[in-house]
This record gives C-alpha cells, structure tokens and sequence, in this order.
C-alpha cells in the first residue's frame, strides 16, 4: 500500500528536521571555531602594530622519547610552546613535567584519558578534569589555568564544569594530521598554508601538533618535531612565537 502523500512529506519533513538537529549538534559539540555551547580560546586578531603571532601546541604527551627531543628543537630557537598533557602519562614522568615548566613552556589540561567528552557524564568530566588538574600542579607547584578538550569535542555542562575549575578551554585554527605522517613534508605545507591564510585574514595562528599519542607511548613523532622546527625556521622572522596565556584576555 502506498503512503499518502502528506504522510510521505511529513515523515521526509521530520527526517530533514532530524538530521539538522544531528548535524548542528555535531558542529557545535566538535568544530574548533564554533561558540555554540560557550566561548573558547582559538586565536585573537594579530596585532596591528607588529608581527602576526603564532602559538605552538602540542597535545597527548609527555612521551618519554619525543617530548625531550621536541623540547632540544625549541630551546635551540628559544620558542616556548604550550603542552596539552594527559595525566596518565604525566604521573610516570614528573621530572620531565618539571623540565618542560622550568624551560617556561605553558602546561595544560588535556584530561587523564583522553575520552570524547561531547559523550560523557558530569561525574566522569568533572574526574578527567580534576584529576589530571590536581597531579599537574602538584607536579609543577603552580595554577594549572588552560585546558583543550580531546578531539576538540564539548557540550555545554563541559565548558561549564572546566569554568567551575578556574580552566580556559583552547582549541584551534590549524591542525593537520600530523599524527598519521611519517615525514615532515607531510605536515609543514599544510600548516604553513593555515598560517598564511590567517595572516591575511588577519588572524593569529593556533598550532596543534603532537609530542605523543593518547593510544600508547610507543609512538613515531619525528614528523611532528621536524615539522615544529621547520615551522619556526619559516616564520621566526616573520611572526612571534607565543605561549597561549599570551591571548588569554581574547577569549
């Protein structure tokens, strides 16, 4: 038997309704730039009286092998970055949390675990948060105020928990996948590309690369710490490299 036709619009109607729904929700729990379920730190607009700025973030570390040769890369072109770290990871590795603190890189929150947050329960943010903020202060003896949620991913009682632990949520306007690269030219084009598109938009640039992974700490990031060095060979006359507590006030 055939549906009426009303019957056919209406139920097409509500599967479109449906999927707007769905989709909205998708963007504004997961896109980097979107406000949607509150304001974020991405990038502000550069400065009009001096070079365009860029933030180097690095997210799932510290890894015992790539973190330390990231930090060589950095200090020899005295660039401070800013580490999004996981507290699993963070409590087997104090002393090289101490070192990166004590270079003056900035220290963030990126959860214990790493779980898609848009998907958790209060109870289990409010842990992920609190618990990954209690061990990185205690490690570093100072506020941990920065905090990038894992894939980007929130919903409104997220940001509104990370706010209630004095956190600033960070994401991000230039991101490849740097996590799936095996050489640097795999990565520096495209970011580079973002930076440049920024700049004419007159925009800073918020950097994401990893120093580790979230799935296991035997990991290959040579990629990811050449392209950090080629990235700052490219723009170290051009911009300034800056910590992201620099654009605090941007949020």
């Amino acid at each position: 038997m055939v549906a009426p036709l009303d019957l056919v619009e209406a139920r097409v109607g509500s599967a479109v309704v449906a999927g707007l729904v769905v989709g909205g929700w998708a963007y504004a729990a997961n896109w980097p730039s979107s406000r949607i379920f509150g304001a974020t730190l991405t990038a502000p607009r550069n400065p009009e009286d001096g070079p365009g700025e860029i933030a180097l973030t690095f997210d799932d570390g510290p890894n015992p092998r790539w973190t330390p040769i990231l930090l060589e890369a950095l200090a020899r072109h005295n660039v401070r970055a800013t580490f999004f770290l996981l507290g699993k990871y963070a409590i087997d590795q104090r002393s090289l949390v101490r070192e990166m603190h004590d270079a003056g890189h900035v220290i963030g929150n990126h959860t214990w675990t790493h779980p898609h947050l848009a998907r958790t329960g209060k109870m289990q943010t409010r842990e992920e948060l609190t618990r990954t903020k209690s061990e990185l202060e205690q490690t570093i003896g100072a506020p941990i105020r920065f905090f990038r949620p894992p894939f980007g991913s929130r919903r409104p009682v997220t940001l509104r928990i990370a706010r209630e632990l004095g956190l600033i949520p960070v994401l991000w306007n230039a991101m490849t996948a740097d996590w799936d690269a095996t050489e640097a030219g795999q990565v520096t084009p495209r970011l580079s590309g973002l930076v440049e598109r920024n700049q004419k938009r007159g925009y800073a640039t918020n950097i994401v690369l990893h120093d580790g992974s979230h799935r296991t700490l035997e990991v290959n990031r040579s990629a990811s710490v050449a392209a950090a060095g080629q990235l700052v060979e490219r723009f170290g006359t051009t911009h300034r490299f800056v910590t992201i507590d620099v654009w605090e006030t941007g949020i």
